[in-house]
């Protein structure tokens, strides 16, 4: 498998929505887009619904409301996203109608989904990227935010499953894993929107949970929730990405916690083995992303080299980028 570039939260919505209109796609990226594009696949949290849809979740108290136009999705086809996670807490802020929108602006763009769909079985299903010399990637979503979005057999909605480790939990985690398995997938990317935000460390549960993701036959754990970047563990082989943070938004920011300090997560296997994980400190602006220099680099490499050793794994410090390299 080439490299896999693995994103955070993006967020086109409220402050981001109103800046778009004076950017052309490609400037939303700004000096991070040469490192999207050198990926030969790339996957993103889209944390929004892209609908022109007006009339927001009235089910259950909601604070926020995120949505973009479904135009808006020209700017993810601008990095060349491949597929997008729908799986979370806002896919559905315009409820059935707006994730309708939301599937039809990716499908029409060729942006494929998961984690979202018209009822559970389409939900849970797993999206498929086909890589020329690489074989099939199967991209399975799932949060345990928002259960009133959950999809049921007859409703659409998300992939809603808690990250414990219980017996059902974990049986359905299998099945989801094996049926891509055998509809021909190579390689499985498991992405889960999960866990409280703004905390830097995954809870015990939570590590148990994607441990046995990985030994349940997925290649690649894909966090986020937090709007910030926790450690990566290697299990067995595997990367365990807890969480990827932020990306796109118009967040505040939180002074101590900063939010705004994030990282381009490229992960690579050679020959089925997992050979290079490369972390790209990056800020976040309002709907703009930029290279991380001076203060901002040095203050995320430490954060991540801290929180990586945690979890024994070691990064390796470099001029534009950390790197954690499999050994011979």
């Amino acid at each position: 498998m080439p490299t896999l570039a693995l994103l955070g939260d993006v967020m086109l919505g409220r402050g981001v929505a109103a800046a778009l209109r004076h950017l052309r796609p490609q400037q939303m990226w700004g000096d991070v887009l040469p490192h999207l594009l050198d990926a030969d696949l790339r996957i993103a949290n889209l944390e929004c619904a892209l609908t022109r849809h007006a009339r927001p979740w009235t089910r259950s108290w909601k604070p926020y409301h995120f949505r973009a136009a479904p135009a808006a999705v020209r700017f993810l086809q601008a990095a060349r996203i491949d597929a997008c996670t729908l799986a979370n807490n806002h896919v559905l802020d315009f409820g059935a109608p707006g994730l309708r929108d939301t599937l039809a602006a990716l499908d029409a763009a060729g942006i494929r989904h998961a984690g979202a769909g018209r009822d559970l079985e389409a939900a849970s299903a797993p999206a498929f990227v086909d890589l020329p010399g690489a074989g099939r990637v199967a991209l399975i979503a799932c949060t345990d935010n928002q259960p009133d979005f959950a999809a049921t057999a007859h409703a659409p909605g998300t992939h809603y499953l808690p990250a414990i480790p219980d017996a059902a939990t974990l049986a359905h985690v299998a099945r989801t894993i094996e049926q891509a398995r055998a509809a021909g997938a190579d390689w499985v990317v498991f992405s889960n929107h999960r866990g409280a935000n703004f905390v830097e460390r995954p809870e015990p549960d939570a590590r148990r949970f994607a441990r046995r993701v990985i030994e349940l036959g997925a290649d690649v754990y894909h966090g986020h929730s937090a709007h910030l970047c926790q450690g990566i563990e290697i299990h067995r082989g595997r990367p365990i990405l807890y969480d990827t943070g932020d990306f796109i938004d118009d967040y505040a920011v939180d002074p101590v916690l900063r939010n705004d300090r994030s990282c381009l997560f490229k992960v690579r296997f050679a020959d089925g083995r997992l050979q290079r994980i490369e972390l790209i400190p990056v800020t976040l602006r309002l709907a703009r992303v930029a290279l991380a220099h001076g203060e901002d680099f040095d203050a995320i490499a430490e954060r991540m080299t801290r929180l990586c050793a945690e979890f024994g794994t070691p990064l390796v410090r470099g001029v534009h980028a950390l790197h954690w390299e499999a050994s011979a």
